[in-house]
């Protein structure tokens, strides 16, 4: 070659080897850590998000703020995919793992500065991340989940976030009325919708036995309330049909122009007509319905809703038993579901229809109330947190102490198994514990005690054989058994944050180089 450079990447090309990567990487990382820290615990703060076109989100939940956030670098972004996943997976818990994440990568820079090798790190974290597993399992109470454990569940998700003038114990008990409607074996999450409505009391939340669809009825005529419902569902436009052959009519008189206009009245009449026939009280379509339609079916009696989308005309199916239906020519009776009662309520400038006491299944819908969207958005992300954690209570085994006890017994679990472990993995294991540690340090930090003396009784408590948390009670807090406050959080929850805390460090930790190209 002569001696001559060998140019493999592009000049646009920047890269970045060795400790300055892993540095950038394990930086960018905790700072997005840091970020939701404050957001931990019952105490936790809020934080306020604006987008570039003035969009403000006010909210404590930690995947919403990482969502939200206009995050570049491709580490900091992982751990982004962390919260998304925690979400996904048990719908809470996004705060912890994304603090749990940001310090193992923390603690593996310190290993790292020790010339402690990566691979050696991760096989490290990976064996602590078992004992954790472990310890959770036994943490888990023994106990059934009877509905007075489900509703302290579902409060201690909701407490410390924004949920306007109504209690976390009012809503969870509205959650657990939710989830126990739709509890048949097992909980289908599916059948518990949210709609939320600005401009009311946040205390004027309730639970819909059925579900809610956000339309206006078709015409002012049309009744308000219709009792013993039977309800039809089509997806075709009530108007006059066009042909698909571009055809032009000569019209050479008044009785030819009558006619035709005649033949377009019988057409929309019929649409009407056809409808009443099969007996249905009330009709919803995913198309549009021509105005004289709806003068038809309001002289019939007929409460009909127009334009839904597809997602709204199957729920209402699914509650009703109606069977969807292509057009009215082929709508019979026995496509019709039925319903106990459907009424229209306004709020402020808008109506919305209630399709109660549904025949074929036990959908639910909690309907929010809020006196700004800001509250109305917060109340809806706390509601379905707790909806997702009583689901995975009682789906995915059992509940947890609550208040940062978990966490003790976690790291206490590892420490003393981390003595049998030889060789420099040790030194990772042992990182691994002290990072389990962040999580009780920041919820005390947050709830105002001292985070070191809280530290050190919740090890003493958990050392003497006793359940120990940080409850929030009284100006600073205290230490106490969180099950006897109510204090629970389900086991899921506390294994997936390990999980994926645990695969986003070690993944960070392995990235040698990092090379990134216009």
């Amino acid at each position: 070659m002569g001696g001559q450079p060998l140019f493999i990447l592009s000049e646009d090309s920047e890269r970045t080897s060795g400790e300055d990567a892993q540095s950038a990487n394990i930086t960018a990382g905790k700072a997005v850590s840091e970020t939701v820290r404050t957001t931990l615990g019952p105490r936790g703060m809020d934080k306020m998000l604006v987008s570039d076109s003035g969009d403000v989100v006010i909210t404590n939940d930690g995947a919403t703020i990482l969502d939200e956030m206009d995050i570049e670098h491709p580490a900091a972004q992982m751990l982004t995919e962390v919260a998304q996943a925690q979400e996904e997976e048990v719908g809470d818990g996004t705060t912890t793992a994304a603090v749990l994440a940001g310090e193992l990568l923390g603690k593996a820079e310190g290993l790292l500065e020790d010339d402690v090798h990566p691979t050696t790190i991760v096989e490290g974290y990976h064996e602590a991340a078992a004992l954790a597993h472990e310890a959770i399992d036994e943490a888990t109470l023994d106990e059934e989940l009877d509905e007075e454990r489900l509703r302290q569940v579902a409060e201690s998700s909701m407490t410390g976030k924004g949920t306007g003038d109504v209690t976390a114990a009012d809503l969870a008990e509205t959650v657990v009325k939710a989830v126990q409607q739709v509890r048949n074996g097992g909980v289908n999450r599916d059948n518990i919708s949210i709609q939320t409505q600005a401009g009311g009391s946040s205390s004027a939340t309730e639970l819909v036995e059925g579900v809610i669809v956000d339309q206006d009825p078709a015409h002012e005529n049309m009744p308000r309330r219709v009792e013993d419902a039977d309800i039809a569902i089509v997806t075709e436009d009530f108007e006059v049909r066009e042909t698909n052959i571009d055809a032009e009519y000569d019209v050479s008189s008044v009785d030819q122009l009558n006619a035709a206009i005649e033949s377009e009245t019988e057409e929309l009449r019929e649409f009407a007509e056809k409808v009443d026939a099969t007996g249905a009280d009330v009709v919803f379509t995913e198309g549009e319905i021509d105005s004289r339609v709806k003068t038809y079916l309001a002289e019939r009696g007929i409460l009909a809703f127009n334009d839904l989308d597809k997602d709204e005309g199957q729920a209402v199916g699914s509650a009703t038993g109606a069977s969807r239906s292509g057009s009215v020519d082929t709508l019979e009776a026995e496509d019709l579901g039925h319903a106990e009662t459907v009424r229209v309520e306004k709020f402020g400038d808008d109506e919305m229809a209630f399709v109660e006491g549904g025949a074929a299944t036990e959908s639910v819908t909690i309907l929010a109330r809020g006196g700004t969207e800001h509250v109305v958005d917060e109340l809806e992300r706390a509601l379905n947190d707790a909806l997702d954690v009583v689901t995975a209570a009682l789906d995915a085994g059992g509940v947890v102490p609550g208040a940062g006890s978990t966490e003790i017994v976690i790291a206490d679990h590892i420490r003393e198994e981390a003595a049998s472990i030889e060789g420099r993995q040790q030194l990772a294991v042992e990182a691994f514990a002290d990072a389990v540690d962040v999580l009780p340090r920041t919820i005390a930090e947050n709830t105002g005690l001292d985070p070191i003396d809280a530290l050190v009784d919740l090890r003493a408590a958990n050392e003497s054989g006793e359940r120990a948390g940080i409850i929030a009670e009284g100006e600073d807090g205290s230490i106490e058994d969180p099950v006897e406050y109510g204090v629970l959080d389900p086991a899921a929850v506390k294994h997936e944050a390990i999980e994926s805390a645990t695969e986003a460090g070690t993944m960070i930790v392995r990235i040698d180089d990092v090379i990134s190209a216009e």
